[in-house]
């Protein structure tokens, strides 16, 4: 297990209450390397975004395992759970979820400052300088374009140096070309920092970039869809 980022062990999740309650993930189990870049495709539906939601803490399984990072998210109550996802995992929205009222700089310290970073904003602003915004320290989000949003969004995701970085359809708002740009920057800080990365994607051509993709369909890994891409 020393070699395993992610290791999820017959997972089962239901949303909603009632009538409306719907059985999402269905008896997953699925393994990632340390390092490794994973792509999770599928049809619409299919529990893509809700498992990476678990794999990242967000979401809590019915019955099952989530081990991150050597550690049993079982085991963690709600406090113990935030401030792990908050030093070793990473997470890039579609939607970017950046504070409107906060700058860029401001966007990008706030998990160290949460966290008590004393050099939450010297951090901060290498980040930003990393993703090539350094020009937008002070620029609030409205004033930045969907692919800067998406750029501050990701350096607020790498700034506590996590070892995991998981992303939701992160080109999904964005134009071909910026979009491709911030692709090149994900697996740019990937390789430079040997993170490992999981992705959702309805974009196999984005999906054959990673070491691997895994296909689900219907809550669960469609057999002998967790493929090698060569």
């Amino acid at each position: 297990m020393q070699d395993k980022a992610i290791a999820l062990h017959d997972v089962d999740l239901s949303l909603g209450r009632g009538a409306a309650r719907v059985h999402i993930l269905k008896g997953i189990s699925l393994e990632v390397d340390k390092g490794e870049a994973v792509g999770l495709i599928g049809p619409s539906g299919s529990g893509k975004s809700t498992l990476l939601m678990t794999m990242a803490g967000l979401e809590r399984p019915d019955s099952g395992k989530v081990i991150v990072d050597g550690t049993d998210l079982s085991g963690l109550d709600e406090d113990a759970l935030a401030r792990f996802r908050g030093r070793r995992i990473g997470i890039v929205f579609q939607s970017f979820h950046l504070v409107p009222t906060m700058t860029a700089l401001e966007n990008v310290a706030l998990p160290l400052e949460l966290a008590g970073e004393s050099n939450a904003f010297e951090r901060a602003e290498a980040e930003l300088q990393a993703v090539g915004l350094g020009h937008r320290l002070h620029h609030y989000p409205a004033q930045l374009s969907g692919g800067e949003q998406q750029r501050v969004a990701i350096a607020r995701a790498i700034v506590p140096n996590p070892a995991i970085l998981v992303a939701d359809e992160p080109t999904g708002n964005l134009d071909e070309n910026t979009g491709g740009s911030i692709i090149d920057l994900l697996f740019a800080l990937k390789r430079d920092r040997g993170a490992t990365l999981v992705l959702v994607t309805h974009d196999l051509n984005l999906a054959r970039l990673c070491d691997r993709m895994v296909r689900l369909r219907s809550g669960q890994v469609e057999a002998g869809a967790a493929s090698v891409v060569a």
